[in-house]
């Protein structure tokens, strides 16, 4: 069935644009509130560790918030065309080196958590999606997070999230086509190919009324879920904002600390988190003498490495399939965080 994608009405649009004008209203004006509040209101010492803290806290958290319910809104209504069935669908049949490129293209948009990533899996393989294609599809999904790349621009501008936006699909596109050539098809647990999987549900004809509820439920789910985790991130940051000396995170997490890169892939693995939640510590980190390479090192490996996609995984995963997608993906993320210590 074709999708029936009306254009919005007249309503829809003017309710848009007042919406996204009184956004950017509010948004324009928290960094002068927090000044106020903090040092207006509560009358801290504005040279104090304390103040400069809260200052933090009380900024990133409107702002951080803000930029999500927006990001996600949009989001929402991007993923009504990119439903699970219609990527699977897209990605059968294709040859690998071009199944690479277009599986992790479309991990960027299409819906995805640790909970869908066994049955998007058994979908993929079962219906002959090649198996470096699949890798390169759960690599880029939650590496390249739709949310961090919108965060990353708005808090550091269009560069860093370009260099964010462009490493993870080198490494989603590198690392699934290296577990392709390995041809590690056996280490897939025997009943996952023997499961068998319908083929792809017809699309629901969706207005733009329609993909805007869309939007809105995503926004009430997502939102409602991550936000413990934002106050949780800007808390951190605002602990290394307020009391960090400034360029100490230049002695452990510099440039010229060759160490910095692999450990701080190794800090990150267990820090299971959304990218909204570590976004906040990310700025704090670059504003401490951190290194660029070093920060989406320790990024990358919060976002796409956590321990319980291992754990769920593992349901159709045998443990050294497990073991190279982890291995492949960590070299590629320190590749980077190298690469970008060495050039920037």
């Amino acid at each position: 069935m074709k999708i029936n994608a009306h254009s919005p009405g007249k309503v829809e649009i003017v309710g848009g644009v007042v919406a996204l004008v009184m956004w950017w209203w509010v948004y324009g004006r928290l960094a002068a509130f927090a000044e106020w509040a903090v040092y207006g209101v509560a009358g801290l010492a504005r040279d104090g560790h304390f103040a400069r803290a809260v200052e933090f806290f009380i900024y990133e958290t409107p702002k951080v918030l803000m930029l999500l319910v927006l990001v996600v809104f949009a989001v929402g209504i991007v993923r009504s065309f990119f439903t699970p069935e219609r990527t699977r669908a897209i990605l059968q049949g294709r040859r690998e080196s071009v199944g690479n490129v277009l599986a992790a293209l479309l991990g960027i948009v299409t819906p995805f958590c640790s909970c869908s990533a066994v049955p998007l899996f058994i979908g993929f393989v079962t219906t002959g999606v090649p198996l470096g294609v699949t890798f390169s599809f759960l690599i880029s999904a939650p590496m390249v997070n739709e949310v961090a790349l919108v965060l990353l621009f708005g808090l550091f501008g269009w560069k860093v999230a370009a260099l964010y936006l462009g490493t993870g699909l080198v490494i989603a596109i590198g690392a699934g086509w290296a577990i392709g050539r390995l041809k590690m098809e056996r280490h897939v647990e025997d009943w996952v190919y023997a499961t068998k999987v319908g083929s792809a549900a017809e699309d629901e004809a969706l207005d733009w009324s329609a993909r805007v509820r869309l939007g809105l439920e995503a926004v009430h789910d997502i939102v409602g879920r991550v936000w413990i985790f934002v106050l949780l991130g800007i808390g951190v940051g605002a602990g290394i904002h307020g009391y960090v000396p400034e360029n100490f995170m230049a002695a452990i997490m510099g440039k010229d600390v060759w160490w910095s890169v692999p450990l701080a892939v190794v800090i990150g693995v267990p820090m299971y988190s959304n990218a909204a939640g570590i976004i906040p510590i990310v700025q704090a980190l670059l504003g401490k003498g951190a290194a660029l390479g070093t920060v989406l090192a320790f990024m990358m490996s919060v976002i796409a490495l956590s321990l319980p996609e291992a754990i769920i995984l593992r349901k159709v995963l045998k443990p050294r399939l497990i073991a190279v997608f982890f291995g492949v993906v960590a070299v590629g993320i320190m590749t980077v965080g190298f690469l970008f210590n060495a050039l920037l």
